[in-house]
């Protein structure tokens, strides 16, 4: 990733008195492609996370060629809050990245209104089961793009939308999984598009 440090709220806040609309929201993606760091950067209390030390356990079962550096895993999910206005709080649950716990995501999108793609475009094809499972639940969801420093190429997000084989009406952006403003700009994507999907709905006879 890049040299920017996280932007970590310098006071974790309490949930408002006013807030009435709680909305769960799973980010999902491959392995090491960030979740834990989203959840992290963005919640305003203090995240619950599920990381255990990688062990020799996972090798010739976890794919970590790309994510050398990496020493932890999730193994159930993360949990952090954030609270968009004052009334609008959004619980955000991180799905673990390998695919020997995928089994984990179908209880994790109960319930769930949206949910974030969180992509790495080194490994895109990690992107593939999450976009796979979404669709299989009828869960609406945004891509969201990690970038990284040592990307050989950086692609665009139209060439991104083409290569997942995405349609136009799913919104994509970029973003820094580390920094809380690009976190939040990513939730606030998401809550946007389930707003139209909502109106399109009441509009439609």
């Amino acid at each position: 990733m890049g040299s920017a440090t996280s932007e970590l709220p310098a006071q974790r806040t309490p949930l408002g008195a006013g807030a009435d609309t709680g909305l769960k929201i799973v980010v999902v993606g491959g392995f090491g492609v960030g979740k834990t760091t989203l959840v992290r950067s963005v919640s305003e209390i203090r995240p619950l996370n599920t990381e255990e030390v990688m062990t020799q356990a996972g090798v010739g079962v976890d794919e970590t060629s790309a994510v050398s550096s990496k020493t932890t895993t999730t193994v159930a999910f993360d949990f952090g809050r954030i609270s968009l206005n004052d009334h609008m709080v959004l619980y955000l649950f991180g799905a673990p990245g390998q695919e020997r716990f995928w089994f984990l995501w179908d209880r994790l999108f109960s319930g769930t209104l949206g949910a974030v793609v969180l992509v790495d475009t080194r490994r895109m094809d990690d992107s593939w089961y999450a976009i796979d499972r979404l669709e299989h639940h009828g869960t609406p969801f945004v891509v969201a793009v990690n970038r990284f420093d040592d990307e050989p190429v950086r692609h665009s997000l139209d060439e991104i939308r083409q290569a997942l084989a995405l349609p136009a009406h799913i919104p994509m952006v970029d973003c820094d999984a580390r920094v809380r403003s690009s976190g939040k700009d990513v939730l606030i994507t998401l809550v946007d598009h389930l707003y139209a999907i909502a109106m399109a709905q009441e509009t439609t006879p």
